[in-house]
């Protein structure tokens, strides 16, 4: 048997980057100052957005985006369970109480279609996941929450660099979030970003990450310690640069995967929506149940790491289990996506020799 070490993700850092973080150092920029501020003025500008907000990580800057429309107890905030605990988790921090719903098969993002299925009068948001680099079908979910009055946010932190209909992931809705960690297309090791065109939106975001302090020692409501340092957005200002490079570079990956699975019978690659930009933080494919565990298991025997994103969906974790009681059969659509789906490596530095010995590994696989 053949062995190879082959992580599921990797960062990419270069030596501009590491020149980034060591400047910060030397200037004894340490916490939030002018890296933060420079890096929220060109995340905006290059998302076409008003106004950026950095936070401490991805979870952080989702929870100040529901924090600052004002979800409180007895609200709902509607969410696809095919996705991070984090995106439900920050309902709850609130008070509210995560509504799930349906995903597309083909693409694992929230079915507009079953949105409406679950509004009532105690329905507050849209919490939008664009999964795995593809963006949610935005423009009817939009339509529905205009209909009922709900605000908007997009989860897009697995979502650098996607468009949709030529708009940017993240800048399509009342707010966007992203998240900053290792796997994602840049990043600044921990870290999160809350974009918005609403100016007191903005603001009350960074009211809330900052300890609730409208000026020095002066709290004047309940806040947090949200703040990202001056280390984290040198490397985010660095590493931004490339991100275009990125996704361009994971596109390659991915035609490439696309080409050796041609043929692979049993083996459904990403599904790509028309007039869409993919940013491929996952490549994820699925197999017919039953194929995908014996896979994975040969797999990470030859040396080569992947992930099931996302297995069990939310509302079959243990803890919104006991919490609601939630059972199998709840979402069938949902479930028999985290029984199928399994994300192969993917990032820029991947060699196309890894690449066929990755399709071969799956190849011998399925034969077990």
């Amino acid at each position: 048997m053949n062995y190879r070490k082959i992580p599921y993700a990797q960062p990419y850092i270069t030596e501009e980057d590491v020149e980034a973080v060591t400047t910060a150092v030397r200037e004894k920029r340490l916490s939030q100052g002018v890296y933060v501020d420079r890096f929220e003025k060109e995340f905006a500008n290059h998302l076409g957005c008003r106004q950026a907000v950095a936070a401490t990580n991805g979870t952080a800057a989702l929870h100040l985006a529901v924090a600052a429309i004002g979800i409180g107890p007895g609200d709902e905030v509607i969410i696809p369970s095919f996705t991070f605990v984090a995106t439900a988790n920050v309902a709850l921090y609130m008070g509210a109480k995560p509504i799930f719903v349906e995903v597309d098969p083909r693409t694992y993002n929230i079915d507009p279609g079953d949105i409406e299925r679950v509004v009532s009068a105690k329905s507050k948001a849209i919490i939008v996941v664009h999964y795995g680099g593809q963006t949610a079908d935005m423009d009817p979910i939009l339509e529905v929450a205009d209909k009922h009055g709900l605000r908007v946010i997009e989860d897009a932190s697995e979502a650098h660099g996607a468009t949709y209909k030529g708009r940017n992931a993240g800048a399509m809705a009342d707010i966007g979030t992203f998240s900053f960690y290792p796997n994602k297309n840049m990043t600044t090791g921990e870290g999160g970003m809350l974009v918005t065109n609403d100016e007191k939106l903005a603001e009350r975001a960074r009211l809330l990450r900052s300890q609730g302090q409208d000026s020095r020692y002066h709290h004047i409501v309940l806040g947090y310690n949200y703040k990202m340092t001056d280390i984290q957005a040198a490397l985010g200002i660095s590493q931004s640069k490339r991100l275009n490079w990125v996704v361009q570079r994971k596109k390659e990956v991915a035609q490439y995967y696309e080409r050796l699975l041609e043929g692979v019978e049993g083996v459904t690659p990403p599904y790509v929506m028309p007039n869409c930009v993919h940013g491929y933080m996952f490549y994820t494919v699925s197999f017919p149940r039953g194929v995908r565990d014996k896979v994975a298991k040969y797999l990470s025997e030859v040396g080569i790491e992947t992930v099931i994103a996302f297995s069990p969906p939310v509302h079959l974790q243990p803890f919104y289990k006991e919490l609601y009681g939630y059972e199998e059969g709840y979402l069938p659509v949902t479930e028999e996506c985290s029984r199928r789906v399994l994300s192969l490596p993917m990032y820029p530095q991947i060699t196309r020799e890894d690449q066929e010995f990755i399709v071969e590994s799956i190849k011998g696989g399925m034969k077990r």
